[in-house]
Formats: structure tokens, C-alpha cells, sequence
């Protein structure tokens, strides 16, 4: 009887190690076998120029929106271009990343320690370079249709508060006047031919005072600045489109 246990005991015995082994066996091979498969490339060439014409088309979109709906002072037209690459270049990326989890694990290393430090000085090109990046992420991800229409309504959402905005353009009057009696006959001249304005800046030297104030005017005509160096004891006096950075 007491052989026959032992026997029992060391079969089970036996049985465990085996299952410890396969189930051993079992994980490495998994672990194995997916790393050389990330290794193995399998994007296909249809899929990669499919992918590539939609993240072109949406960056060329892009490229002629920002064309359109521009409102700076200079148009930079490498900076354009620039939107249309990063679509394609993120798509390219997020395709490698997609196909290989090795190197996805690498490239979000090396992508980390990238830092772009041209300034930014409209917060529209902001969003315009958000928007490349993002559309160039869904595209290279394969959902084609998100990002289509997804930059579609974006797009005409911003053509309509972009372009067609109302916003009374600023301008900066700068006034060189001889003393106190000139000084109250631009106010009063101000008061009754523009819509609204403050003072930004006086400086009073010896014999002049000069005043630069912010104003909205009724129209656009350049002959307001005419009526206004008319005025007795007015020196000279310039008009300015202001952008909305003031430097004394």
C-alpha cells in the first residue's frame, strides 16, 4: 500500500514539473515569437500610399485655408508648406508605430527629446500646427473618415470666425502738437470723427507734446490723418495699423 502512494506521490510529482516546464516553455516562446514579429515589417505598399494621399490631401487643405483665411501682417509661405509636411510626417511616424511595437517603444524615446523653439507669435498658427499634427495622427491610425470630416467641419468653423469676423480693425495715432491749446482741439477734433479711443502713451518736452493713442476710426480712409495735421498747432502726426503689440 505504501508503495503504491509512492508511486501516486511521484507521478504527480512528475506531472507538476511538467506543466511547470510547458507552461515556462509556453511564456518564453510567447515573448519570443512576438519579438521577432514586431521585427518583421508588414506594411503593406497599397496601404502606406493610401494612407499617405489622405494625409496629403488634408495638409493640402490645410495649406490653402490658412492661405485664405490669413490676417497677419506677413504671410509666410515656408510656414505654410511646413503645415502640409508635418501632416505627412506624422502619418508616416504613427504608421511605423502602428506596425511595430519595438520600434514604437524606441521612437517615443527619441521623440521625447525633440523641443521646437521657433516663437509663436498668433495664437491662430497655433492652432493651425495642432491641427497638421493631429490630422497627420488619425490619418497614419487608419481612420480615414475621422479625419476627413473632422477637418472638414474644423476647417469651416474656422473660415467663418477667421474670415468673415467683423472686428473693427485698431489703429495708432501719433500726434506731435506745440502745447496745451492744440493738445484739447485734437480731443475735441477726435471725439467727433472716430468711433472711440484712449491714450496709450504722452510725453511732454519742452515746447511739444507728444501723444500716441489707440482709436477705431469710422472708416478707412487715408484722409483723416490729413484733417487732423490741419489742426492749429500740430506739428505732424502718423496713423498706424496696430496689430495689438504696443512698444513704447
Amino acid at each position: 500500500m505504501s508503495s503504491l502512494l509512492a508511486q501516486a506521490a511521484a507521478a504527480a510529482g512528475n506531472t507538476a514539473a511538467a506543466g511547470t516546464t510547458e507552461t515556462t516553455n509556453t511564456f518564453s516562446d510567447i515573448i519570443k515569437n512576438s519579438v521577432i514579429d514586431n521585427f518583421v515589417s508588414d506594411i503593406s505598399i497599397p496601404k502606406m500610399l493610401i494612407t499617405l494621399a489622405v494625409a496629403f490631401l488634408i495638409g493640402f487643405f490645410i495649406y490653402l485655408l490658412y492661405k485664405r483665411v490669413f490676417s497677419g501682417v506677413l504671410y509666410s509661405k515656408s510656414f505654410n508648406v511646413s503645415l502640409m509636411g508635418m501632416t505627412m510626417i506624422t502619418a508616416t511616424v504613427i504608421i511605423a508605430i502602428n506596425s511595430n511595437l519595438v520600434l514604437s517603444l524606441g521612437m517615443v524615446g527619441a521623440l521625447s527629446i525633440v523641443r521646437f523653439r521657433t516663437p509663436i507669435k498668433d495664437p491662430t498658427d497655433l492652432i493651425f500646427l495642432f491641427w497638421a499634427a493631429v490630422a497627420g495622427i488619425v490619418t497614419g491610425a487608419g481612420f480615414f473618415t475621422l479625419a476627413i470630416v473632422g477637418s472638414i467641419i474644423i476647417g469651416l468653423i474656422l473660415f467663418l470666425f477667421i474670415k468673415n469676423s467683423s472686428v473693427e480693425t485698431p489703429y495708432l495715432l501719433v500726434i506731435n502738437c506745440e502745447g496745451d491749446d492744440s493738445e484739447r482741439a485734437v480731443h475735441s477734433h477726435l471725439n467727433k470723427s472716430v468711433k472711440r479711443y484712449n491714450v496709450k502713451q504722452k510725453t511732454v518736452t519742452s515746447g511739444n507734446i507728444e501723444l500716441t493713442l489707440e482709436l477705431r476710426l469710422d472708416d478707412r480712409e487715408g484722409g483723416f490723418v490729413n484733417t487732423v495735421s490741419d489742426i492749429a498747432g500740430v506739428k505732424n502726426a502718423l496713423l498706424i495699423s496696430y496689430s495689438g503689440d504696443y512698444v513704447s
